[in-house]
């Protein structure tokens, strides 16, 4: 017997349900669906479904999610983070191994970010590197590429940084777990980085104002 985890997804579909055999455990959010092709799966097999209450965080945030064809399983894995940390998400793609454009991914999640509707981002594609910059092209965007949890810690409580791109082919699972917990718990609080910080949104108006005249 196995349990296969699959809490941070709303739709659990026959493909989560695929590789699971009698006696098997899938763990799901207590509000995630079904779809009724899953369902008729599990009641076949005999899998048992798990409904995981999910954690409630006192500072609960919703978290713009994207990826590429080399980010696109740690990005499934970090659904399951988010949701072990009481936060929600929404998922900007893409949603299989194929290969697909980063640039494409990271844009949807900072746009995201930038118009408000989801809190804060995180992107990841093969070394994080191009989505980082891809991002940051986004006005109101503050994107950091993290390695670890000291450069995730200080993104944000030095830098404001408001979407994180992570390299999937760069970083262990492990790795990304504390760095996204890091991450998401740290803020900008400390005036002479909020001064600093100013300053980033000054250059960005500076040359926005030139463009538009």
């Amino acid at each position: 017997m196995s349990t296969i985890d699959e809490r941070g997804k709303q739709v659990i579909t026959e493909l989560e349900i695929r590789s699971a055999v009698e006696g098997d455990v899938l763990r799901i959010d207590e509000d995630a669906k079904l779809t009724p092709l899953a369902e008729d799966i599990a009641r076949e097999r005999g899998i048992q479904i798990e409904r995981v209450r999910r954690r409630t965080s006192a500072n609960r945030k919703k978290i713009a999610l994207g990826a590429d064809h080399g980010g696109f399983e740690m990005k499934e894995e970090i659904k399951r983070v988010l949701a072990d940390l009481g936060h929600d998400h929404q998922d900007f793609g893409t949603n299989s191994n194929e290969a697909v454009d980063y640039p494409d991914y990271a844009h949807h999640v900072a746009r995201a970010v930038a118009r408000g509707s989801c809190d804060l981002g995180i992107v990841i594609d093969g070394a994080g590197i191009g989505s980082c910059m891809a991002a940051n092209k986004v006005p109101g965007v503050r994107a950091a590429m993290c390695y670890d949890e000291a450069s995730a810690r200080n993104s944000r409580e030095h830098n404001g940084a408001n979407v994180l791109t992570l390299g999937g082919k760069m970083i262990s699972n492990d790795r990304m777990r504390e760095i996204v917990r890091v991450w998401l718990a740290a803020e900008l609080t400390e005036d002479r980085h909020r001064r600093r910080v100013d300053k980033i949104s000054a250059i960005e108006r500076e040359y926005l104002n030139s463009l538009s005249k």
